[in-house]
């Protein structure tokens, strides 16, 4: 049975999930297994942030040592830290959709939340995912845009003094061909001088759903090609995140499609500067997967892909590409999305994996699961439902970034 989840589509998502730029991981540090969460409360409270221990061999696993209210009804919705790892941010879904956290730490040394500033983001709403580059500027999607029926836009930040540099905006009613629509996902690729954003579902849930991809270029932002990510014209696979592969890692371009539940992948045409035609590289339906979200690299080079439902973890090989080969599956719960690589205190390599996307129902487990790599066996599970009534919305290390490459 094909796992399209086409027909659910009006109960799901003001969306969604993530998008990063973190070519670089973890040092050592004493407290490597605390992590900053971003969360929603389930019982009429401020939602907000936390720190919270995820070593299942710590006696504090579980524990939460520090949290940050944001307010009634912000919906943080991911962390991310500058270039540098000297800022920390988080966008949200409501309230003032960014904001940049001031962090610290307590007598014992362990990372402690300070406050929240909002951020002025214009016209644009529903805050989504962001990108730093070395130049002092980031790139925040907004799947809102101005609130139109077929909106979005991306907006440009000076990473300097967070002031809005610019709105990039192309309707589809007036740029049919080359549009930005429903922006979630986003990657650049800054020595391509390339950014590509996804086109996901709109806002409220109803009004319409994306299937495309649109390139830009990064100094003159202008169009350069909206791609088809989907079986057809009338596939809504509502592709979620984009990643750009680069440095060290051959030229393509990959992308979830969370209601088609694959992964695409386009390769970079030397003559042309642009990416050529998406091709599906893996069908979801395959491995009895659906909600394809997030990606993420580890310090061994492999690729993490989420998939919501049932809640799996897929690891595959990056060396054969444009052939994605299947290392292992790891059982997460159901709703699995973010995820952060750390070591416990015997020096197991582990994934923390956060189940919960949005609080749709049976993708909203609430747990976070630490799932050593080696084996695919789940150490512990923090159950933040039940033992703090909160929901976690996204997951980020309290040293900088927990992964290599993220989107």
């Amino acid at each position: 049975m094909r796992l399209k989840f086409k027909s659910i589509v009006p109960f799901i998502i003001l969306v969604m999930f993530s998008n990063c730029h973190n070519d670089n991981h973890n040092t050592e540090h004493s407290f490597d297994s605390s992590f900053y969460i971003d969360y929603r409360s389930l019982n009429g409270l401020p939602d907000g942030i936390a720190v919270i221990e995820l070593d299942p061999e710590a006696p504090n696993f579980g524990n939460i040592s520090s949290k940050l209210e944001l307010g009634i009804g912000v919906l943080p919705h991911h962390l991310y830290y500058n270039n540098g790892a000297k800022k920390l941010y988080t966008t949200a879904l409501g309230g003032s959709y960014l904001y940049e956290v001031k962090t610290g730490e307590d007598s014992n040394g362990q990372p402690k939340l300070i406050s929240a500033t909002p951020i002025n983001t214009g016209e644009n709403t529903v805050g989504e995912n962001l990108f730093f580059t070395n130049d002092g500027r980031y790139f925040m999607t907004f799947m809102g845009g101005a609130g139109g029926p077929k909106d979005g836009s991306i907006g440009v930040f000076n990473a300097n003094n967070n002031q809005l540099i610019k709105t990039i905006k192309s309707p589809i009613q007036t740029s049919p061909n080359k549009f930005i629509m429903y922006p979630h996902g986003i990657s650049i690729n800054e020595d391509k001088g390339l950014m590509m954003v996804t086109s996901t579902i709109h806002p409220d849930l109803t009004t319409g759903t994306g299937n495309t991809c649109t390139l830009l270029d990064l100094n003159t932002y202008e169009l350069k090609e909206t791609y088809q990510v989907a079986d057809s014209p009338t596939d809504m696979s509502a592709p979620v995140e984009v990643l750009l592969l680069r440095g060290k890692f051959p030229q393509f371009a990959l992308a979830t499609t969370m209601l088609g539940g694959d992964i695409w992948i386009a390769p970079y045409n030397t003559t042309t500067k642009k990416y050529d035609a998406f091709t599906k590289i893996f069908d979801g339906s395959t491995q009895g997967v659906g909600w394809a979200l997030e990606m993420y690299i580890d310090d061994t080079n492999k690729l993490y892909v989420s998939f919501a439902d049932p809640g799996k973890v897929l690891v595959f090989d990056l060396s054969n590409l444009p052939q994605l080969t299947l290392l292992k599956t790891f059982t997460a719960d159901k709703g699995a999305h973010h995820m952060a690589f750390f070591k416990t205190k015997s020096g197991k390599e582990v994934v923390a994996v956060q189940n919960n996307l949005l609080n749709i129902p049976n993708l909203n487990s609430g747990t976070i699961n630490v799932i050593e790599i080696s084996t695919g066996k789940v150490l512990g599970t923090v159950n933040l439902r039940t033992r703090y009534g909160i929901l976690p919305e996204s997951i980020e290390g309290t040293n900088g970034p927990s992964n290599y490459m993220h989107h």
